[in-house]
């Protein structure tokens, strides 16, 4: 973790942030949460948020800029090798693998982004809706059930717990 000028990381208490993960300047992770080893969170810009029980998965990259932070809910899955930039993310998404967010979009509550979708400059995602493609489209006639999230946090949730007291640094 980094501080830059002032601007310094609040990591709650019951976070976990793996060694090899890169948090810098105006990031706050809240209770619960995760993050993984090369995720990048770089608050250099402006200001990113993340809430409870939230999932940075291996390899994602979250930035923000000088006009609009970047907010990440409650109880949200951010799968490996995602892209999530100067955007709004509701609680209990999930947002697979390989995925991109950008500039000024917001995905609704309880949304799912599909595993290498791009989610457009400005977009709106609907709650409970499912994007895909590239551009990401809703999915017509299909609505996300509304305990889709629970599986993926609570598995994070634990596992933070147990990186926190287990994880031990082998010299070789």
């Amino acid at each position: 973790m980094y501080a830059l000028g002032d601007a310094e990381p609040e990591i709650h208490p019951t976070a976990y942030v793996h060694p090899d993960a890169v948090v810098i300047g105006n990031v706050t992770l809240g209770p619960e949460s995760t993050v993984w080893p090369t995720a990048v969170l770089r608050g250099d810009d402006g200001r990113i948020e993340i809430g409870a029980r939230t999932s940075i998965q291996d390899g994602s990259i979250i930035h923000t800029t000088l006009r609009e932070p970047t907010v990440i809910g409650d109880e949200v899955t951010v799968g490996h090798n995602v892209h999530i930039e100067a955007s709004t993310i509701g609680d209990r998404a999930l947002i697979s693998s390989g995925s991109v967010v950008l500039n000024g979009s917001r995905v609704g509550e309880g949304c799912v982004v599909a595993a290498g979708a791009v989610v457009s400059p400005r977009a709106e995602i609907p709650p409970y809706r499912m994007a895909l493609g590239i551009p990401a489209r809703v999915r017509e006639g299909y609505e996300v059930p509304a305990d889709n999230w629970r599986g993926a946090v609570e598995s994070y949730v634990d596992r933070g717990r147990r990186f926190r007291e287990q994880l031990r640094k082998l010299e070789v």
